[in-house]
């Protein structure tokens, strides 16, 4: 199957080729509609004024020819011929022969003759001094006279006109299918290049966000494609080494209290079992609810003030001191996300903010509305305000649940912001302690 699928495609025009096609198509359309346009709306009517000009001159020529006495016949038929081009011969061309083709001028022409003499005229033509002549005859005073002028009198030439056009067409439909290739598969050609570098697991380099808007965008998406795999990677590899880490204390624990069980038995090492347990299964949940990504919720309506008290009332009842600064006001949103990024949060601020007392507080302005919950402890350094979100990543360092958490209470926040299309960030205050926000929009559009 893949070897006819490779034949086809090598079968397949190029951009290119392509391109070339639709411009001389475009061209060769355009010039037909020209062209016609240009016939007959302007040739035609040319042709038949000035033909019809140069069939009375013909005609009255040969009339007055006639008219004249013998004697200054020729001293008329050299300033007919000086002053109009037009010879004027009692006797026919030698050696002419019938032209049968006729242009838009001379099929005028002949029809304006036809009707001034009455009678049908066709043209004769004659090779004269390396020239094509062109000849006809008029009865005039009972004889026939025969009136020539050079066939580059005729004047336009359509079909010349055309197929030079034509050719002029095409020419720059290729050059301008060549240019525009160049143009536009370039930065398909780096797209293609990133694309197969990231198949690869590596990080292509950024994309150039210039060009024409769609491509510039284009790039600018890409770009954030790349960040976002990069940063999924990152995260998984962090995920596992974390979670491989983390579950070796617990498991050590577990081993020396079944070997302290074997030699005596003891009620407090069950307790260090079952809380090691609680630990580990804590810390495998978080795990999996990372991994499997986090989907987004249908919003519901919510009265903020009271969701907030709730909360408030929960940590409460863990011995912590937590006030509520929220008006009365019913939001639209992921009930339960929120409820879930806010307790990650709150729990966040009672493990550092120690005896000091932690602010609920929410302000709505616009379609946005900001909750924020501050405390007073210690902060976190600048340059780890971004890197808390990542799991497994602890300001801590001393790695104990007990103090530190698992390390993705914050990544888990993070997670279900991005998949309700929230922003989550954190600050420190002016005086002392952290406050971290969270911006959704009142609608849950």
């Amino acid at each position: 199957m893949a070897e006819p699928t490779r034949a086809l495609a090598s079968h397949r025009l190029s951009l290119r080729q392509q391109n070339a096609l639709r411009l001389a198509l475009i061209f060769v359309l355009f010039e037909l509609v020209a062209a016609l346009a240009v016939v007959f709306l302007l040739m035609l009517p040319m042709a038949e004024r000035a033909s019809s000009d140069l069939a009375g001159l013909m005609v009255l020529s040969a009339q007055t020819h006639s008219e004249l006495p013998p004697g200054t016949r020729p001293a008329f038929e050299k300033e007919l011929l000086r002053a109009h081009g037009l010879e004027l011969r009692t006797t026919p061309p030698v050696e002419a022969e019938p032209r049968h083709r006729h242009g838009l001028y001379l099929g005028a022409l002949k029809r304006r003759l036809s009707t001034r003499a009455g009678q049908v005229i066709t043209f004769l033509q004659a090779e004269q001094a390396g020239e094509h002549w062109l000849w006809a005859s008029l009865p005039s005073g009972g004889q026939t006279l025969w009136l020539g002028f050079p066939h580059s009198r005729v004047g336009p030439h359509p079909l010349a006109a055309l197929t030079l056009t034509l050719s002029a067409g095409l020419l720059l439909a290729a050059i301008a299918a060549w240019w525009l290739g160049d143009v536009i598969l370039k930065p398909i050609k780096r797209f293609d290049s990133a694309a197969a570098i990231l198949g690869r697991g590596e990080t292509p380099t950024v994309l150039p966000e210039q060009g024409p808007r769609e491509l510039a965008g284009l790039a600018h998406r890409f770009n954030r494609l790349s960040a976002q795999i990069r940063e999924l990677l990152e995260a998984r590899t962090t995920l596992l080494a974390g979670l491989s880490h983390d579950l070796r204390t617990p498991l050590a624990r577990m081993r020396l209290a079944l070997e302290m069980l074997q030699r005596r038995p003891d009620p407090a090492w069950i307790e260090r079992l079952d809380k090691d347990i609680g630990e580990m299964d804590q810390l495998v949940g978080d795990v999996l609810m990372l991994a499997r990504g986090l989907s987004q919720e249908t919003p519901e309506p919510v009265e903020l003030s009271a969701l907030l008290k709730e909360l408030a009332a929960a940590a409460r009842t863990t011995g912590a001191e937590v006030q509520v600064r929220c008006p009365s006001i019913e939001i639209k949103t992921a009930v339960a996300a929120l409820r879930r990024v806010l307790s990650n949060l709150l729990d966040n601020a009672q493990r550092y903010a120690g005896i000091h007392p932690i602010e609920l507080q929410a302000e709505c302005a616009g379609e946005h509305c900001r909750i924020g919950i501050l405390d007073l402890g210690p902060g976190i350094p600048a340059a780890e305000l971004q890197a808390v979100f990542r799991p497994f990543h602890r300001v801590e360092q001393s790695r104990s649940p007990s103090t530190g958490g698992t390390g993705l209470g914050l990544a888990i926040v993070k997670q279900l912001a991005q998949a309700q299309g929230w922003r989550v960030w954190l600050e420190n205050r002016p005086d002392a302690g952290l406050v971290a926000w969270v911006e959704l929009p009142v609608s849950g559009e």
